[in-house]
């Protein structure tokens, strides 16, 4: 199963990303975080079918943290160049998007991001706090 969620800050997704590690069910899901200036774009893709009860309580808490994006023509390329095995600093180059991580989750890729991104601007943007 895919999901695709709009999240609109990193603490939010890092509180994602702690609720994927510790469920064994998402341990070894699939998520791509991509930055946009007005927030995150989120895909989780599970690599079990989930039992009704499991798909309501993901669904309600990717609801408590965030919407459902519906993805434009642009960002659905993305996924697609992603899930053909590119690797996603050429896909960042050739659609110009900021890929922060993809693969088994963990909180590394986005704390750097942040390190980085709040260093060379010099302040914290609300959407990496």
């Amino acid at each position: 199963m895919e999901y695709i969620y709009f999240i609109d800050n990193a603490s939010l997704v890092i509180r994602l990303i702690n609720f994927l590690v510790k469920n064994p069910l998402f341990q070894e899901s699939e998520l791509t975080l991509v930055n946009q200036v007005n927030g995150w774009i989120i895909r989780l893709k599970a690599p079990y079918l989930l039992t009704q009860w499991q798909y309501g309580n993901l669904r309600a808490f990717l609801e408590e943290i965030g919407y459902v994006y519906h993805p434009k023509v642009k960002m659905n390329l993305v996924f697609c160049s992603l899930d053909m095995g590119e690797p996603p600093v050429k896909v960042m180059v050739d659609y110009q998007v900021a890929i922060v991580s993809h693969g088994i989750p963990t909180t590394t890729e986005i704390e750097a991001f942040r390190l980085q991104f709040a260093k060379g601007l010099g302040y914290c943007p609300e959407t990496l706090a």
